[in-house]
């Protein structure tokens, strides 16, 4: 059995790691750090502690109506998506032990396609 590395629990809800293929489990976010432990494989699970998150990206859709799904980025080890049931209560929740100027918008899909227009006629003009 896996031991969390939390003392007290904040938030225990249902979610989805999309580490590799889409996992379903529990996100527990406590006061140690967050974690994700999966619902069929006890040997499969992510913990981050506080000190390692370096963001947290938000996707927004809609204008903040739904937010599909957030990553947390840490200093060493990458970057790890997931989606909960209720978002909104989970960021609020991170909030708490991350500073909110951690808590960025992820870029939209308008966003993206400018940047790589932009990267594909930069680079003509060097040439």
């Amino acid at each position: 059995m896996v031991e969390s590395i939390n003392s007290k629990a904040d938030l225990v809800i249902d979610a989805t790691s999309f580490l590799g293929t889409a996992t379903y489990g529990k996100i527990m976010i406590g006061d140690k750090g967050f974690e994700f432990f999966n619902d069929r494989n006890v040997k499969d699970y992510i913990q981050i502690p506080w000190s390692e998150v370096d963001y947290v990206i938000v996707s927004i859709v809609f204008g903040g109506h739904w937010i599909p799904r957030y990553a947390i980025r840490t200093k060493q080890n990458g970057t790890y998506s997931f989606a909960s049931k209720d978002p909104k209560k989970v960021l609020r929740t991170i909030r708490q032990y991350v500073e909110p100027k951690r808590i960025v918008r992820s870029l939209s899909m308008w966003d993206v396609l400018r940047n790589s227009v932009l990267r594909l006629t930069h680079r003509n003009k060097k040439a």
